[in-house]
């Protein structure tokens, strides 16, 4: 492993490869070896975190249905063992559980490990890591790889033993205490979901789990449930609640079952998104709005943290009808979730940090991005509504939706993309400032956002920089038929000045 690229692993704030071959051009970097590595790495980083040694830590690891999650989770629990480290096999989990595993009495582990790559291709795998102060950020990653291209990690004179242990059951328990309480049924308070049918699309991901162990002892009827069982291949459709064949497969078989209502979840239960009993997505857009109009019930005035792309007319949904603070921050959930932290730090309550993509998390809930807590609350809401003779719809029946809306991504050509990248955003507010019309929007965090009033347009569009890949992502809403052409077209104009911005299709 002397010149392996451990920086290459690197995904943000967790860690990401690809763990089987079978796809042309992608090779294996995620090895059992390698994942061996990874787990000493962590020990080694949480000792010196916690001024402990490994024989006092307890370490639990969990996975997802990926076909190359059983060798890895084997070789990762080996290597933590190996440095005198106690540790929890908790078999399949999701992601949301194996931080809870930190925080629960009778378990409080020192740290968690969650082997998944959420929604990425049966080939790729990853670890995400957990200590009770929550997910760690991209400089502990830095940190963790590092040491694992040092390779000097603590021996211990017998190795720790694995225990294996069934907390998804524990996680599941918690999530019924949530609802029962929530709902506080007059009549059946132990099954406040009676006489509610409950469609659940776990993708063949680890979310199958949520159908019998927490929807059916609340008294729903799950009839009609699909693809619950575990299969790292994904036979059904990629289990992510973006992809439009996925949501298309939960809307109609709420339809086909004359469901009440629908949850999906990811692979790892991360994120989650939800049916209405018409087959209506309640995703994206909806389901922050949704979530918004539970939270300011509980929490008048408050403010509700997003990521860039969300639309004009969910700002005008939160701050006129539910009277709270839309705060639109930068893409990615832990960019999200860490705004909301520091706004409660600072004495602005803040009660909810959501993603477009679904990643939600509450303050009520250790800021856990956890799409089965998300879906939990939701399911309470359902519950009270029923016995009001109302419509869960009708939470968001003010919120005003983009006649039309996509999202376009321009390559950039270049190795050294980001300073490429920003000056095609800093040009690109110059010329946004000369058209009639247009105007920059304000308090914008994250590359450039425009507002364009002419009664052929009425929109807005935002150009940021990927993260992670050279890309440039461009979002165009209008609440008019073929305002996103018109803005488009002014944009192709603007584009075609810079030879190595790859236009594509647009």
């Amino acid at each position: 492993m002397e010149n392996f690229a451990w920086e290459k692993l690197q995904n943000g704030s967790d860690i990401r490869g690809v763990a089987l071959d079978g796809v042309e051009g992608e090779n294996v970097n995620l090895s059992p070896d390698i994942a061996a590595t990874l787990g000493k790495a962590f020990v080694t980083w949480l000792a010196t975190k916690a001024s402990s040694s490994p024989t006092d830590l307890t370490i639990a690891v969990g996975r997802d249905s990926r076909i190359s999650g059983p060798a890895l989770m084997k070789a990762v629990m080996e290597g933590i063992a190996a440095t005198g480290c106690r540790v929890y096999d908790f078999a399949m989990a999701s992601t949301p559980a194996m931080f809870m595993s930190t925080v629960t009495p009778g378990y409080t582990c020192h740290g968690a490990i969650m082997l998944t790559a959420s929604h990425l291709p049966f080939n790729r795998n990853g670890l995400k890591f957990f200590t009770p102060q929550g997910g760690l950020e991209k400089q502990d990653i830095t940190d963790i790889l590092a040491l694992a291209k040092q390779g000097n990690f603590p021996q211990a004179d017998a190795p720790g033993g694995i225990e294996a242990r069934d907390f998804i059951a524990v996680y599941a328990e918690q999530l019924v205490n949530t609802i029962r309480q929530g709902v506080a049924h007059p009549d059946h308070f132990d099954e406040p979901l009676k006489g509610l049918k409950i469609v659940v699309d776990a993708g063949n991901g680890a979310g199958g789990f949520y159908a019998a162990k927490v929807l059916v002892p609340l008294g729903a009827d799950t009839t009609g449930s699909q693809f619950l069982e575990p299969d790292g291949s994904f036979p059904n459709h990629i289990p992510n609640p973006e992809n439009h064949g996925a949501m298309q497969s939960i809307c109609d078989a709420v339809k086909a079952h004359g469901a009440d209502f629908g949850i999906i979840f990811d692979t790892d239960v991360d994120r989650g998104a939800a049916v209405d009993d018409q087959g209506n997505a309640i995703n994206r857009n909806r389901l922050i709005a949704m979530m918004a109009a539970v939270v300011l019930r509980e929490h008048p005035g408050s403010t509700i943290v997003t990521d860039s792309i969300t639309s004009d007319g969910l700002t005008q949904f939160i701050e006129g009808e539910l009277k709270g603070v839309h705060h639109r921050f930068k893409r990615g959930y832990k960019n999200v979730i860490n705004e909301a932290i520091r706004l409660n730090h600072e004495g602005q309550e803040s009660w909810l940090a959501i993603e477009t993509s679904g990643h939600g998390a509450m303050k009520e809930n250790y800021f856990l991005d956890d799409g089965a807590y998300l879906v939990s609350k939701l399911l309470v809401e359902l519950a009270k509504t029923k016995l009001q003779n109302q419509s869960l719809r009708d939470l968001i029946a003010p919120l005003k939706e983009p006649v039309e809306s996509e999202e376009f991504r321009l390559k950039i050509n270049l190795a050294d993309f980001k300073p490429y990248g920003q000056q095609v955003i800093d040009q690109l507010q110059e010329f946004a400032a000369q058209q009639p019309g247009w105007e920059i929007v304000p308090k914008n965090y994250e590359g450039v956002r425009v507002s364009c009033q002419s009664a052929e347009e009425d929109g807005w569009f935002l150009l940021r920089l990927s993260l992670h890949d050279p890309v440039l992502p461009l979002n165009i809403e209008s609440n008019v038929a073929g305002g996103v052409a018109t803005i488009r077209q002014k944009l192709v104009s603007f584009f075609q000045q810079f030879e190595d911005l790859d236009l594509g299709d647009f």
